[in-house]
């Protein structure tokens, strides 16, 4: 199996330094960035613990500045992280939720103000913009579906339980629809597999 891992999201902007004060003051971490001739500029970023990053900069896409819209960024207290961006002075919409309970609809259609009542894992959004307008959503999760590979590095205790429940689920839907409901004898090394791709060591 192939794996295809989203690594890069290239934002058109019109003003490089602008937008590089804006990533920096949002706590993306700077990784490159790369004069070349002719105006040619490279600025790479990497949002706090993610493994996909953003790509800002001059002579490097053909789009419109300001016209990307909906990269999602994920958080697992979306409350907290409104309270974070308004600190660093970064302009943020209400934090809402959709009339259909599952995704957002495009602009402000079916939106309702406020997280989702149950505060449902993938169910609260905020939205926010660049000095160009690339639109920002943020979506709350604090649970993932059964399956989906979560965590690549553990950086703490909590993020190490996660992974495990995390893998309890996925092996859980494992012996319902593989093994047809019969117990796995051998889920530690189903596990330890699980577990070793999602930190990115292969199985």
């Amino acid at each position: 199996m192939v794996d295809y891992k989203l690594e890069i999201v290239v934002l058109p902007v019109s003003d490089v330094d602008r937008a590089k004060e804006f990533y920096g003051r949002l706590g993306f971490r700077e990784d490159v960035d790369f004069a070349g001739p002719e105006g040619f500029r490279v600025v790479h970023f990497t949002p706090p613990g993610s493994s996909a990053s953003i790509i800002i900069g001059s002579g490097i896409t053909d789009e419109a500045p300001g016209s990307s819209k909906g990269v999602h960024l994920v958080v697992d207290d979306i409350e907290a992280a409104r309270k974070d961006l308004i600190a660093k002075g970064v302009e943020v919409s209400e934090i809402f939720h959709d009339a259909g309970g599952v995704f957002h609809h495009a602009g402000a259609t079916a939106r309702v103000a406020g997280p989702h009542p149950d505060r449902q894992s993938y169910g609260s959004f905020l939205a926010l913009r660049d000095p160009d307008g690339n639109e920002f959503v943020l979506q709350e999760v604090t649970v993932r579906r059964a399956g989906r590979i979560n965590h690549v590095v553990y950086g703490s205790v909590a993020e190490v339980e996660q992974a495990l429940r995390d893998a309890a689920a996925a092996h859980g839907k494992h012996e319902a629809e593989d093994l047809g409901g019969k117990v796995d004898e051998n889920w530690p090394a189903w596990y330890a597999a699980y577990m070793a791709k999602a930190a990115g060591l292969g199985a």
